[in-house]
């Protein structure tokens, strides 16, 4: 029998490779990918372009951490380039570093020390403390920083402990942080299709557009969620890099599209906005069920449509 891909769950994976970095550890994570092919890439734009292009049937990428925030190049790519991709899950991953580097390495002899940007503000204060005198070197990831230093381009890396084996690196240092407790999260993305299943446990992801810039332009926005009991829970602008002040924004709100109240929302959106990317609805990660405010569920939604029906046909 043929083996076939379904949304949530595909057969070929791509992730921000090499082999080692923590984005392989989330996707891991995920239902039936230890037996899937997994296919590496370069950057997180070249990862989502290999879904477009149909030579993986999803791919997991960083979205954003707790200490240093959204990750641009996928924000700026879900939801400005064509063709769209949706999201089908998310992936809540623990990070904590190791200082890694070749078999008989002493912290003596870091003179660099290489890992991908967003690694260096959680581990900062750490290296100031221990390698005061290393100089930091960025890397396209943190399993490519550990690639870098196998080579003998760099002394030591910064990387999840996992990465070692791969590159026959020695972990001098463990359980590096500056802050105890970061997380990241990450998503799997596939071409349009149907989203998964509403749970009551769910999350909304949007790209809005304002039309045009003017006093209370994003107020309009945020009440459509406001008057439907939709709690956003991350908002923030990127620009649209076609001129200078204008932005649009990234939105992950509580709810399923098939809610009432989350389709309503959509509706408005798209009334008042330029544009309205879906990026998709999908399981919350924490499972933590969704509060419907009184008001605010299908069955009120079903009671006033039907109020306002038999009005129209007396």
């Amino acid at each position: 029998m043929t083996k076939t891909a379904s949304p949530s769950v595909p057969i070929r994976y791509g992730f921000l490779g090499p082999a080692g970095t923590f984005t392989e550890a989330a996707l891991l994570s995920v239902p039936g990918a230890a037996e899937a092919e997994r296919v590496p890439y370069e950057s997180v734009p070249a990862t989502l372009d290999a879904v477009r292009r149909g030579e993986v049937q999803g791919a997991v990428v960083a979205f954003e951490n707790s200490v240093e925030g959204a990750v641009p190049a996928t924000l700026d790519d879900l939801s400005t380039e064509e063709p769209p991709l949706h999201i089908v899950r998310e992936i809540l991953l623990p990070v904590e570093f190791a200082l890694m580097g070749r078999p008989d390495t002493a912290l003596a002899d870091i003179k660099t020390v290489s890992s991908h940007p967003h690694a260096y503000p959680q581990c900062r204060r750490w290296l100031a403390e221990n390698l005061p005198d290393a100089r930091w070197v960025a890397a396209s990831s943190n399993a490519d920083a550990a690639r870098l230093v196998s080579e003998g381009v760099h002394d030591a890396a910064l990387a999840g402990a996992f990465a070692a084996p791969f590159y026959r690196l020695t972990v001098l240092a463990q359980n590096i942080h500056d802050v105890s407790g970061a997380v990241t999260r990450f998503v799997m993305v596939v071409p349009p299709g149907s989203s998964p299943a509403r749970t009551g446990a769910d999350k909304t992801s949007l790209a809005v557009v304002l039309r045009d810039n003017h006093p209370g332009a994003l107020l309009e926005i945020l009440e459509e969620f406001a008057v439907r009991g939709v709690d956003l829970m991350r908002i923030e602008s990127r620009p649209t890099r076609s001129k200078l002040g204008t932005y649009w924004f990234s939105i992950d709100c509580e709810g399923h599209l098939d809610d009432a109240r989350v389709g309503e929302v959509l509706t408005g959106l798209r009334r008042v906005a330029a544009e309205v990317r879906y990026l998709g609805s999908y399981p919350r990660a924490d499972g933590r069920a969704v509060e419907v405010r009184k008001g605010t569920s299908d069955e009120d939604f079903r009671e006033a449509a039907e109020w306002l029906a038999g009005l129209r046909n007396r």
